[in-house]
C-alpha cells in the first residue's frame, strides 16, 4: 500500500532529512546574527534655520543649510529679534544625508520622525490641544552642484504632544517642554543621493495658524532606513530560496499528478501554499535598486499578508482533516468558519496598509497617526491584531489537542495486531505527532513575529530613537517558513515505496479482528498517508 515520503522512508532517512533541515534553519539565524548588520539605521539631524528674502519666489527657491549655496543663516530666534525678522521668513532646511555621505537605493525607504525643542514662557505657553501647521517640500538631486527638483509639497497638521515637568513659574521660563516625536514623512524607495527638506511654520493669527504652540527653539529629525548591508543579505537569501522552493514545489505536483485518484483537500492545500511561499520568496527587490519603484513597500506588505493568509489556513485546514470525529471531509466549504475570519482580518489588514502607504505613494507627508482619530484607530487595529493572533493559536493548540486525543483513541486497537504491523504504526503516529509538534512550534514563532513586527512598526511612530530588530530574528523567522513549506510538501508527497508487500500478501497472522478493521477503513479512505486515512473512520462509520 502506497502512502507518502513521511510514513514510507526509514527512520535513519528521516534523522537525516531533519538535521540537515536544523542545520539550515541554525544557518538561517546565524546569517543573521553573525553577517547582516542591525536591519534599521537611525541618524539624527538638526534643522539650520534661514533666513528668506520677502522677495524671494518661495515655489522656486530651495535652501541649503550647508555647501557652496547655502542659506543665509542665523542661530537663534533672538537674532531674528534684533535683525526684525519675521517667523513668516524662517525656514527650517535638513539635508538627507548628512555632509560628506550619500543615500543609496540599498537603504530601501526612508522614515523620517520629526520633534520640537518648544522653551517654556510664561506668555507663550503651549495650549491644550495645539495643533501646529507645516509647510513642507521635499526635493532631490544626485549632483552635489545639480539643481533641485521638487519630490513632494504639502501642508500638514500635527498635534502637539508636550508635558513641562516642573512647575509654570517665572523661574522656570527657558525650560525645554518634554515633546513626543511625530509623524513626519515615509518614502517607499531611496532612489536618489542627495533629498532636502524646507520647513516653513506660517503664522497667521487672525486664522489662528501656529498660535498657542509655544516658543518653537529648534526642530530635530530623525531619519531611519534599512541598513545597505542587511539588504544585501535579505537579497541574497530569497534569490537562493526562490529556485529551491521552486523545484520542490514543480517535483511535488508531478507526484501528485501521477496518482489514479485526484488530489484531496489537503493535498491542494499544501500546494496552494507552496505557490504563495514562491510568490513572496520571488526577489522582485532587485529591481527596486535601479528603478524608482515607490511602491515597493506597499507591495511587500501585500505580498506577505496573502502569505499570513494561506499559512493561518493550511494550519487549520491541515489540523482539520487529521480529526475523526469530522462529518465530512475533502470538502473546502466545512472551514468557511474559520478560514472566513482569516480572510476577513487579510482584508482588513489590506485596507489599513492602503489607507496610510496607498495615500503616501502621493503624498509621503501623509500619516493616519498624524490625527487623533487615526492614532485610535491605529492603535485599536494593533492591539486587537495581536489579541486575534494569540487567540489563533490558542485555537490551533485546541485542534492539535484534538488530533492528539483522537490518535490516542485509536492506538487501543494497535496492542491487537501483528507485532510487526503495531510497530508500523506506533512509528506512523510518532512521525505525525513529532510534525504536529513542530507545526505548533512554527505557528507559535510566526505569532511572535507578526506582533513584534507590528509592535516595532508601531514604535517608529510613537517615537522611539533606537529602532533596532534582531537581525538573526528576521531572517531565522524567513527561513524557518521556507524550510517548513519545503518539509510539508516533501513528506507529505506521494511515496513510490510500498509498505507492507509481506503483510499484503498475507505473511504473518493479520487475522486479527481490530486488524482487519482497520486495514478495511484504510482501504475505502482515499488521502495522502495512512495516519489521513485511520482518522477518516468515524467519518466512514
Amino acid at each position: 500500500m502506497a502512502g507518502a515520503i513521511i510514513e514510507n522512508m526509514s527512520t535513519k532517512k528521516l534523522v537525516i532529512v531533519g538535521v540537515i533541515l536544523l542545520l539550515f534553519q541554525a544557518f538561517s539565524f546565524m546569517v543573521g546574527g553573525l553577517i547582516a548588520p542591525s536591519p534599521t539605521t537611525a541618524v539624527h539631524y538638526l534643522a539650520t534655520k534661514c533666513v528668506e528674502d520677502a522677495k524671494t519666489d518661495q515655489t522656486t527657491k530651495w535652501f541649503m543649510p550647508w555647501g557652496p549655496n547655502q542659506c543665509h543663516k542665523i542661530q537663534d530666534f533672538k537674532e531674528a529679534f534684533s535683525k526684525k525678522i519675521e517667523a513668516n521668513h524662517i525656514v527650517f532646511a535638513v539635508h538627507i544625508p548628512l555632509p560628506n555621505k550619500e543615500m543609496s537605493p540599498w537603504f530601501q525607504f526612508m522614515l523620517v520622525v520629526l520633534q520640537f525643542d518648544i522653551a517654556f514662557k510664561m506668555y507663550n505657553q503651549i495650549e491644550d490641544g495645539a495643533v501646529a501647521t507645516i509647510d513642507v517640500g521635499l526635493a532631490y538631486r544626485d549632483d552635489m552642484l545639480g539643481e533641485w527638483t521638487e519630490m513632494a509639497h504639502s501642508i500638514e497638521q500635527r498635534k502637539l504632544g508636550c508635558n513641562f515637568t516642573t512647575t509654570k513659574t517665572y523661574e522656570n521660563e527657558g525650560r525645554y517642554y518634554e515633546c513626543d516625536l511625530l509623524p513626519f514623512m515615509e518614502l517607499g524607495n531611496v532612489a536618489h543621493k542627495y533629498y532636502l527638506l524646507n520647513i516653513r511654520l506660517p503664522v497667521k493669527e487672525r486664522n489662528k495658524i501656529n498660535v498657542g504652540i509655544g516658543e518653537i527653539k529648534d526642530i530635530r529629525l530623525v531619519g531611519i532606513h534599512q541598513n545597505g548591508g542587511f539588504t544585501k543579505v535579505w537579497f541574497a537569501m530569497k534569490t537562493f530560496l526562490t529556485p529551491s522552493i521552486l523545484i520542490i514545489l514543480v517535483w511535488y505536483w508531478r507526484r501528485i499528478t501521477l496518482m489514479t485518484r485526484p488530489p484531496v483537500l489537503l493535498e491542494k492545500v499544501i500546494f496552494a501554499l507552496g505557490l504563495c511561499m514562491t510568490f513572496i520568496n520571488i526577489p522582485v527587490e532587485w529591481f527596486s535598486v535601479g528603478f524608482n519603484w515607490t511602491w515597493m513597500l506597499l507591495f511587500g506588505d501585500i505580498r506577505q499578508g496573502i502569505f499570513y493568509a494561506m499559512l493561518l489556513s493550511f494550519w487549520i485546514i491541515f489540523c482539520g482533516e487529521h480529526l475523526m470525529d469530522q462529518t465530512e471531509r475533502n470538502r473546502f466549504s466545512i472551514y468557511w468558519k474559520q478560514v472566513g475570519p482569516i480572510v476577513f482580518g487579510s482584508f482588513c489588514l489590506f485596507i489599513f496598509d492602503m489607507c496610510e502607504r496607498g495615500v503616501q505613494l502621493k503624498n509621503p507627508f501623509y500619516s493616519i497617526w498624524a490625527s487623533d482619530v487615526g492614532i485610535e484607530l491605529a492603535m485599536a487595529f494593533i492591539i486587537v491584531a495581536g489579541i486575534c493572533a494569540c487567540l489563533y493559536f490558542l485555537f490551533l493548540c485546541f485542534m492539535v489537542f484534538q488530533v492528539f486525543r483522537n490518535i490516542s483513541g485509536k492506538r487501543s486497537s494497535l496492542p491487537a495486531m501483528t507485532k510487526a504491523r503495531r510497530l508500523h504504526y506506533e512509528g506512523l503516529i510518532f512521525r505525525f505527532k513529532f510534525l504536529m509538534l513542530v507545526t505548533l512550534t512554527c505557528a507559535a514563532m510566526t505569532v511572535i513575529f507578526f506582533i513584534i513586527s507590528q509592535v516595532n512598526e508601531g514604535h517608529w511612530h510613537w517615537g522611539d530613537y533606537t529602532v533596532q530588530v534582531n537581525s538573526a530574528f528576521f531572517t531565522g523567522i524567513y527561513g524557518m517558513w521556507n524550510l517548513y513549506v519545503f518539509a510539508i510538501m516533501f513528506l507529505y508527497a506521494p511515496s513510490h515505496k510500498r509498505y507492507g508487500d509481506e503483510q499484503s500478501r498475507g505473511v504473518g497472522n493479520p487475522a486479527s479482528g481490530e486488524d482487519i478493521q482497520l486495514t478495511t477503513t484504510i482501504t475505502h479512505v482515499d488521502g495522502p498517508t495512512e495516519i489521513y486515512k485511520m482518522t477518516g473512520k468515524g467519518a466512514q462509520e
